[in-house]
């Protein structure tokens, strides 16, 4: 069974970066596809990032494209979201997921991840 542990949340000026781990154990870390989902205070959660088990397929929602990028790192069994010009706007908890996955198109729907990690806090201040 696969586990998800994420790290690297905090509170932020807006403009400031931040960069989120999510460590997973368990499992072939190379054969899961991994993805970055965020819940604001009041909101429903929303995709934010997603990968391909290989790491050669990357997409983003429309809101974080060109600021923030997800990597995954096979031999260390992690996947990151580097956060860069964060708005307030990005205050959420994020969440890492895993699915065992062979396409090479990365899932972005959140019904499709069998394992979820606690979430990490992300506060940007303005």
């Amino acid at each position: 069974q696969v586990q998800l542990v994420e790290s690297g949340g905090g509170l932020v000026q807006a403009g400031g970066s931040l960069r989120l781990s999510c460590v997973a154990s368990g499992r072939t870390f190379s054969s899961l596809a991994m993805g970055w989902f965020r819940q604001a205070p009041g909101k429903e959660r929303e995709f934010a990032a997603a990968i391909t088990r290989s790491g050669g397929s990357r997409t983003y929602a429309d809101s974080v494209k060109g600021r923030f990028t997800i990597s995954k790192d096979n031999a260390e069994n992690t996947v990151y979201l580097q956060m860069n010009s964060l708005k307030p706007e990005d205050t959420a908890v994020y969440s890492c997921a895993a699915v065992p996955s062979a396409t090479i198109v990365p899932h972005t729907v959140a019904e499709t991840y069998r394992v979820w990690g606690q979430g990490t806090h992300v506060t940007v201040s303005s």
